[in-house]
Order: structure tokens, then C-alpha cells, then sequence
């Protein structure tokens, strides 16, 4: 019977698991998309023919064990599509920027210097990201369904163009008002470090906003971040480091600026996220 129900099941398309224990348990085991025999007491013919072993027999580890796998399959999607929406942007003000005939807005120790900032503690920290409370209420995954979607790749050009376009933003208006290059550069350079920040947080989750989630329920976001503001600090304060990157000390008015376009992208994304949830 079993068995039965598994074929049954599979002519449906549907992706099966088949519990059991026994002797007779281990062709359905065996046909089963993933076969999950009993660790204590199920036979070693069934242990054989199955592809995970219960150690506990107890099912509820089955759910959890279920909820444990979405959790760290949604984090690697997370954190691919935190880096690629990030990394695009700065290509994109790069590029755009010299098309438009414009100098180039950042310096390459810039750009060394934001992928050690956005790069590495954010993206790392999504992967400790904790599931979400309605994870297991979503349906299963399609059984070709890729790690990215439509919908994961218009959230990369989404935030992508979002960041792109305060980070020029910032440049073209602080070049066009003080005419001074480094004061243009350092803004650009301070927005597009402060955007992809607050990207990583409202990167924690694709539908639910991040008030929802909790603010402070990632600790290692809430480290890395800022880690993150205060290597910001250290290129902008510390006059060595100041020099070496050419930057310029803000004014209070344009320090208002820079919070203003660096949560533009944020806005965007967790508004996106309400509109599509309602």
C-alpha cells in the first residue's frame, strides 16, 4: 500500500518522502523521493533503502528538520541576491556616470574599501538569518524551480537601479553645487556605503518588512552593521585614512542629504514589500 501511495503520488508530480521501519517498508522507502527510515527502531533492511535516517523516531523532528532546510535554503537566496543587487550598483554608477560624462564617482580604494564594508559581515550575516515564522505555511518549491526567480531577479534590478540612482544623485548635485571633486566623491562614496548597509537589513526577508521581522532579532546584522558605519567613520574622521582616500568632512547639510538618499533604496524596498503582501 504504501508503495502504491508513492507511484500514486508521483504521477501527480508531487515530490514524495515515505516513512517506515520494517522489511516490507523498503521498496516504498526505496521509490520514495526521499526515503526516512526509523534510527532506532527500524530494521537495517529499511535503514539501507532510505535516504535519511530518523535517529530520535520521533516524526516532529521530521518538521523540524523540514523548517531547518527552507531556513538555509531562503538565507543562500538572500545572500546571493544581497551581493548581486549590491555589486551591480556600483558597476552601474561607475558606468553610467562615464556615459554621462562625468568623472568616475569613486576611487578604487573606494571600491576596495565598500566591498570590505558590504561585502563580508552583511552578506555573512543573512546566512545566520533565523526562519521566518511563516515558513512553513508556504508551499514547496517546484522540483526545477532555480535558486532565483522572476521574482528574485526584478528585487536585484530593483535595488540595483534604486542604489544607483541615489548614489549619482549625490554625486551629480554635490559636483554641480561645490564644483569640488573629492567633496562629490566622498557624498557618493558615503551614500552607496550607507544604502547597501540598509540593504542587508531589508535584504532579512523578501516578503515580510523588516518592523515585522524585528529590528534587533539578528544580532550578527546588528554587529556587522555597525562594524560597518564605523569603517565609514574611520575613512571620513581619522585624518591619515582621510588623506589616503582623499575624502572630504561633511557638513551637517549634506550629512542630512546622505541619510535622505541612503534610505531612498530601503524605502523602496520595504514599500514593494507592504504593496505586495497587501
Amino acid at each position: 500500500d504504501k508503495l502504491r501511495i508513492v507511484e500514486a503520488l508521483q504521477r501527480r508530480k508531487e515530490v514524495v518522502a515515505m516513512t517506515g521501519d520494517g522489511v516490507n517498508d523498503a521498496p516504498a522507502l526505496k521509490k520514495a523521493d526521499t526515503g526516512v527510515s526509523m534510527g532506532l527502531t527500524g530494521t537495517e533492511v529499511a535503514k539501507e533503502a532510505s535516504d535519511m535516517i530518523l535517529l530520535d523516531d520521533n516524526f516532529a523532528t521530521l518538521a523540524s528538520a523540514v523548517f531547518q532546510g527552507r531556513t538555509i535554503f531562503e538565507n543562500i537566496r538572500k545572500f546571493i541576491v544581497y551581493l548581486l543587487s549590491c555589486n551591480i550598483a556600483e558597476v552601474l554608477v561607475m558606468f553610467v556616470a562615464l556615459i554621462l560624462g562625468y568623472p568616475p564617482p569613486l576611487l578604487p580604494l573606494h571600491l576596495l574599501w565598500l566591498n570590505l564594508v558590504t561585502d563580508s559581515l552583511p552578506a555573512l550575516a543573512l546566512g545566520m538569518e533565523k526562519g521566518e515564522r511563516d515558513l512553513m505555511n508556504r508551499p514547496p518549491r517546484g522540483k526545477k524551480e532555480p535558486i532565483l526567480t522572476k521574482y528574485h531577479y526584478g528585487i536585484i534590478l530593483t535595488q540595483s537601479v534604486a542604489i544607483t540612482l541615489a548614489t549619482l544623485l549625490a554625486f551629480i548635485l554635490s559636483l554641480k553645487r561645490t564644483s569640488n571633486l573629492n567633496e562629490a566623491r566622498t557624498i557618493a562614496y558615503m551614500v552607496l556605503v550607507l544604502s547597501e548597509l540598509l540593504r542587508a537589513y531589508s535584504g532579512r526577508s523578501f516578503e515580510g518588512y523588516l518592523f515585522k521581522i524585528g529590528i534587533f532579532t539578528n544580532r550578527f546584522m546588528n554587529f556587522s552593521f555597525i562594524f560597518g558605519i564605523l569603517l565609514l567613520i574611520a575613512t571620513i574622521y581619522i585624518p591619515q585614512l582621510r588623506f589616503i582616500f582623499k575624502n572630504t568632512v561633511p557638513t551637517i547639510s549634506e550629512s542630512i542629504d546622505i541619510l535622505l538618499l541612503a534610505f531612498l533604496p530601503f524605502a523602496i524596498s520595504e514599500i514593494s514589500k507592504i504593496i505586495r503582501v497587501d
